[in-house]
């Protein structure tokens, strides 16, 4: 069953995002990083087995001159011992089904370069996805 992971309880989804966002000290580190993001509009959902959560993706809508409305999903990640039971499937179709409910042109997500991450680029273009531009990015000096 996938559900939208509501404020109060980032905590689930930060459990199984630390497994993608492996940067972060602490599963409470990275649920204080959801809850700021969300007042920027961030949004969780999630396919849970019992209380935990099976896959997650954290998405947002923007506007932007080149896709238009667009829903972009920032995370998208299944725990190792869920993936290849539909979990992620499910949580894909459920993030398709909102972006059209919102009334978004377009799905976009980025994904990190190299072989590790081969799996998930399969998962990507066996829903469709086709790579579409470069991204690029750098530190800004603060």
């Amino acid at each position: 069953m996938v559900r939208e992971i509501q404020p109060g309880e980032s905590h689930i989804a930060a459990a199984a995002l630390i497994e993608l966002r492996t940067h972060f000290e602490s599963v409470e580190a990275l649920t204080a990083r959801i809850d700021l993001q969300r007042a920027n509009g961030y949004r969780i959902a999630a396919s849970l087995n019992g209380d935990e959560a099976a896959a997650v993706a954290g998405f947002r809508v923007l506007e932007t001159t080149f896709a238009g409305r667009m829903l972009y999903v920032d995370d998208l990640v299944a725990l190792p011992r869920y993936r290849r039971r539909g979990h992620a499937d499910a949580v894909m179709t459920w993030v398709l089904e909102e972006a059209g409910r919102l009334g978004c042109d377009q799905l976009h997500l980025d994904s990190g370069v190299g072989l590790d991450r081969e799996d998930a680029h399969r998962f990507y273009f066996n829903h469709g996805m086709r790579i579409a531009s470069y991204h690029f990015s750098r530190a800004v000096q603060r």
